[in-house]
């Protein structure tokens, strides 16, 4: 058998953290923020032509919701004509007989391998009394 051991703890989390890990925690910090802004800059400055290298980003993303929202409203109302009767065609005999079938199966695994588990941990039972002479 394996000494128990206790929970992991995280190497950050660890007690006792001396002021040096916490100099170097506090440096990680600053260089991600200091990139993170770097970033933000450069994206929203303007640049030589008075734009910024952002807009081309934006716009599409103007577009494509647009494109999105037109497309949305039309397949909400083409549903709601055509609607009730893709509902009928809906094979839920067929549907339910799978689930059924799926079920069943997961279920006969579920019990296969629970009887497998249960049979280790008999037999593991019986060599620890043989050890111990029970």
């Amino acid at each position: 058998m394996r000494p128990k051991r206790g929970p992991r703890v995280r190497e950050s989390a660890r007690e006792g953290v001396d002021g040096r890990d916490a100099q170097y925690d506090l440096l990680t910090a600053a260089l991600i923020g200091a990139a993170i802004g770097a970033t933000a800059t450069l994206l929203l400055r303007r640049g030589p032509s008075g734009s910024r290298p952002v807009t081309p980003l934006i716009q599409g993303a103007r577009v494509g919701g647009k494109a999105a929202a037109r497309a949305g409203l039309a397949g909400a109302l083409w549903a709601k004509e055509h609607g009730s009767e893709l509902i009928d065609r809906i094979p839920v005999d067929r549907i339910e007989h799978d689930v059924r079938e799926t079920v069943g199966a997961a279920r006969e695994r579920i019990d296969g391998f629970v009887q497998q588990e249960l049979r280790d941990l008999r037999r593991m039972l019986r060599q620890q009394r043989k050890r111990m002479g029970v």
